[in-house]
């Protein structure tokens, strides 16, 4: 491979204002790659993480003053970055419509500051809330942001800005070209280059000198990530440095993150499916084996962060995630590309006295694919006057669109005019083929509508179960 290939992206970097601490910062995982093609973390390696304690176990050995002061000393970050490429999204991912509240139609933002906004006034602590925002976020988020009047925030940024860096040509390690599109030339290191920049916009020392004590992170789509004094006091009783929230997977869920145990430190860490060895892959996503996710909630104590990032220089050592796509993520036909990413969760493995704490899925609402979105805009929901997502056991029906008509927001849009179906008596629903949905259309057991090979309507009032549309009259 050509020497001068990395020279190359970091004279694009430069060339493009980037400062010298993020070149550094992209160089670590570009060396990282070229030594190492592969970065497997296998099963003879480590041992399940089976017994976590639940939070509503903790809750109950927390005393209500002592979480109150945690509380008190608590900052939120919410990751932001994210443009929901996956649902042919251009812009903000947060930005995307949820449900409406009280007749005003109200997206991630929008519910993220109002669940903040109310337990400021209802619990008197200063919370608060920075977001992580990327170069293609920034600008429409703020405006989100500004036009809230219940939101307000002065000593404390309400935003700091994550790093960008080149998309790489897989054979020559060269910073790949798109002059269709220059933007798409570019994409962040991952959600790990969270605390390079919380290092280098110097928030830490913001947040310290304002008496927070604990940082809360999360993904600005996660909508079950509120801030909580419960869990503030759980973390803050334990007297780590580090934590993760973790919930019980199902089978939707064998695919995500995990959190194992280093056999040789002994350490906590995380494992991607992209590190999971292919002859690991039935053991690794066996539920049984492996019974918790990571639902990417984090928790850190701001003294050891800052420790930690000052003994690294700013770029903690956390492996280095090869993520293979085109460069265009809506065009599977543009060229591959690689993009070298990091993973937030990983950092429990840099922290000695790291530990999990289960909680439950009403903490993990995440919205990936228009799959997820359905969930979240259906009945199964209610938004509540303090902005919580509720539903009354979170065991949510498995949702399966056809990709073809439905992948791209847009689409999925056009195809439900109205509202999405009612689920609150479904157990499924598998749209297969091209449906357009009138108004109160309601699902019920497994719901099924079959490909008809053309465009199909299912009309106002109708009912849809295993046998597809039902009859209206009773024979």
């Amino acid at each position: 491979m050509d020497n001068n290939a990395f020279e190359a992206s970091a004279q694009k970097m430069r060339d493009n204002d980037m400062s010298d601490f993020a070149i550094e910062q992209f160089k670590r995982l570009y060396d990282i790659w070229q030594e190492d093609e592969s970065e497997w973390i296998r099963e003879s390696d480590v041992e399940p993480v089976d017994h976590i304690r639940h939070i509503g176990e903790i809750h109950d050995t927390i005393n209500a003053k002592t979480a109150s002061k945690a509380l008190a000393k608590t900052a939120m970050l919410k990751l932001n970055g994210g443009l929901g490429t996956s649902m042919g999204l251009q812009g903000a991912k947060s930005l995307l419509p949820v449900r409406r509240h009280k007749a005003r139609q109200m997206n991630f933002l929008d519910i993220i500051l109002g669940q903040v906004t109310t337990v400021r006034q209802q619990q008197g602590v200063k919370l608060p809330l920075t977001f992580m925002d990327s170069y293609r976020t920034s600008k429409d988020s703020l405006a989100r942001i500004r036009r809230n009047r219940n939101f307000h925030q002065d000593e404390i940024p309400v935003e700091i800005l994550q790093s960008r860096e080149p998309k790489i040509v897989n054979a020559s390690g060269m910073p790949v070209s798109f002059v269709k599109n220059p933007d798409l030339e570019w994409c962040p290191p991952g959600h790990g280059s969270v605390f390079s920049s919380l290092w280098e916009s110097g928030l830490l020392d913001v947040l310290q000198n304002e008496g927070m004590e604990y940082l809360f992170i999360s993904n600005s789509d996660n909508l079950g990530a509120r801030p909580s004094s419960t869990v503030s006091g759980a973390f803050a009783q334990s007297g780590a440095s580090f934590m993760i929230e973790v919930a019980k997977k199902t089978d939707a869920d064998r695919k995500g993150g995990q959190l194992v145990r280093d056999k040789k430190s002994g350490r906590l860490m995380l494992r991607e499916m992209t590190q999971v060895h292919p002859d690991d892959k039935d053991v690794a996503t066996d539920v049984n084996v492996h019974p918790y996710f990571n639902t990417n909630n984090l928790w850190v104590r701001i003294s050891a962060l800052k420790k930690l990032l000052k003994k690294h220089k700013g770029v903690l050592p956390l492996p280095v995630i090869r993520n293979s796509k085109t460069v265009d993520p809506t065009d599977s036909s543009t060229q591959h590309v690689i993009q070298l990413e990091t993973a937030m969760a990983a950092a429990i493995s840099l922290f000695d006295d790291a530990v999990c704490v289960e909680v439950s899925r009403s903490r993990f609402l995440p919205v990936k694919t228009t799959n997820d979105l359905v969930i979240l805009r259906s009945d199964r929901f209610h938004l509540t006057d303090a902005f919580e997502m509720e539903d009354g056991n979170y065991i949510f029906p498995d949702i399966n669109l056809d990709p073809r008509f439905y992948k791209n927001i847009d689409d999925f849009d056009e195809r439900f005019p109205y509202s999405v179906p009612s689920l609150a008596a479904a157990n499924s629903f598998t749209v297969e083929g091209d449906w357009t949905f009138g108004r109160d259309v309601r699902c019920f057991a497994d719901a099924h509508l079959s490909d008809m090979g053309r465009p199909s309507y299912v009309p106002n009032g109708s009912f849809v179960g295993p046998q597809g549309i039902e009859s209206d009259s009773w024979q």
